[in-house]
């Protein structure tokens, strides 16, 4: 495709945005890079790249041809100007957060997180001097309340692992614009087939590439995009974006790259001093993923309404999360969010309690038991044992992940072959 094409479909997007034939072979398919360095020109061509005044490739562990298809792939999808990838989605957020943060930040974080990115949040980024500020973002003027001088970003997700919570982007983004913080959005569970935060006010949108995006539990990987709208030079919170960057003899990124300055500095400092780095064969498996996605999601969405709308109806359960559900507090919003549908991972709750949940998992066969999502197969996990075990209840209610609830991901399987798989379940689980 060419820098100059119009404006291509979803469909089309996600099987050519950023490939090219191999200039040296004519390969379709995007090679496998799986090489550390490059050979510069001549000497000026060398000190032209480690001067940020030209873009090429260094050392893998910066930019690599592989991933950079990946890179161009994932910011194509969301509308976005650039993407970096790093080596998983905690990752991700981590390298989202470095060119925001200082010791004494925070971040404005929503309470329902997928479990590791409330532990990471809670406890891991304080190592860095930053903090998390943890508020119910069905609330937004706590939201807007919970904002100070040293507050550096706000975040979320589009639909919460484990819940399927679908967040009300509009009216976040809104707080986040008058605060002047950029929002940060992890897309994961929705992917940008389903959701396109950037069209609902998000700044950055970060991904698990692992998951849905990949699709078949292959790849580990993570991803930043940046959507290119935020001035950060509109105040001086983002020094290390708008002011001068000593490890580049006082080359300011916003001013010298615009849109890119985030995007660029990822790559020039994020990935250069934290070597979070995808490795080439991942995003080369990501890539096959992702040809496939609006495919595989449509489907994903069918079954998990239909084996959705069959638990809501059995007398075993107590509640379905599912947004999918027209008896959902969150329908309307996913309607409006997701138009295309509200994902397929959701939770349910189980009479019986935490004991049923247990011997429920233990009695599926179709569904594997793995902390895993996104995948073709059909995935189950009870999260209070396990993806949130490391929270307070509070933490685990606010979450969605009660004891007495257990996580599904729905495959790609027969939907009629998963409800007798969780009828049977159900069966022993609660005899």
């Amino acid at each position: 495709m060419s820098d100059d094409a119009p404006a291509y479909g979803f469909d089309t997007l996600q099987i050519h945005a950023g490939a090219r034939p191999d200039p040296a072979t004519g390969a379709r398919q995007t090679p496998i890079y799986q090489n550390t360095a490059y050979v510069f020109r001549d000497a000026d061509h060398a000190a032209a790249l480690f001067n940020l005044q030209e873009v090429g490739f260094i050392y893998s562990r910066l930019t690599n041809p592989t991933v950079s298809v990946l890179q161009e792939r994932l910011a194509a999808l969301e509308g976005g100007v650039g993407a970096t990838c790093a080596s998983s989605g905690h990752a991700a957020q981590i390298l989202a957060l470095f060119p925001l943060m200082g010791p004494g930040d925070n971040v404005v974080v929503s309470t329902r997180l997928y479990g590791g990115t409330i532990t990471q949040f809670s406890h891991t980024i304080k190592r860095f001097g930053w903090e998390a500020k943890f508020v119910d973002f069905d609330k937004p003027g706590q939201v807007a309340r919970a904002v100070n001088k040293r507050t550096k970003a706000i975040f979320c997700e589009s639909i919460a692992n484990p819940g399927g919570y679908v967040t009300d982007l509009p009216r976040i983004a809104a707080v986040a614009e008058r605060k002047g913080v950029p929002l940060i959005v992890d897309n994961t569970v929705a992917t940008p087939y389903l959701c396109r935060p950037f069209e609902h006010g998000a700044h950055i949108v970060v991904h698990s590439t692992t998951k849905y995006l990949s699709g078949n539990g292959t790849a580990m990987g993570g991803a930043v995009i940046d959507s290119g709208k935020f001035d950060w030079s509109a105040s001086d919170k983002f020094p290390s974006l708008s002011a001068p960057e000593p490890a580049y003899h006082g080359l300011k990124f916003h001013e010298t790259f615009g849109p890119l300055a985030y995007t660029l500095h990822g790559h020039a400092v994020g990935l250069r001093d934290l070597g979070m780095t995808m490795a080439p064969m991942n995003a080369f498996l990501t890539l096959l993923g992702i040809e496939t996605l609006s495919l595989r999601m449509e489907r994903h969405v069918a079954n998990a309404r239909r084996v959705a709308e069959w638990l809501e109806q059995d007398p075993r359960v107590e509640s379905v999360t599912y947004a999918g559900l027209k008896s959902s507090p969150h329908y309307r919003r996913a309607r409006k969010l997701c138009p295309k549908g509200a994902g397929a991972l959701f939770a349910f709750a189980l009479k019986g309690g935490y004991d049923a949940c247990v011997k429920l998992v233990d009695a599926l066969q179709i569904f594997s038991h793995v902390a895993n999502l996104g995948d073709t197969r059909s995935l189950v996990i009870h999260s209070a044992s396990t993806t949130h075990r490391q929270l307070t209840p509070e933490q685990q209610e606010a979450a969605g992940a009660a004891p007495n609830v257990v996580r599904l991901s729905i495959g790609l399987e027969d939907p009629e072959d998963l409800i007798r798989d969780l009828d049977q379940a159900l069966t022993k689980a609660t005899s």
